[in-house]
């Protein structure tokens, strides 16, 4: 699945993660592919099901 950098960003600036907000900003493409990048996202503290709003379980995510 495929998420927009600035939602990642926008997340991590509301929990205060500012610091990981600038490396989303640097390491990451404007598009994430959720499995492809993965490991990014992992070093970032990010859960792809969070990015969905709760809506990973609803897509067996």
């Amino acid at each position: 699945m495929n998420i927009d950098k600035a939602q990642i960003i926008d997340l991590l600036k509301q929990r205060g993660d500012h610091d990981k907000a600038a490396q989303a900003q640097s390491d990451l493409p404007d598009q994430v592919d959720t499995d492809n990048d993965a490991g990014l996202l992992d070093k970032l503290g990010i859960n792809p099901g969070d990015l969905l709003g709760g809506m990973g379980g609803k897509l067996g995510l």
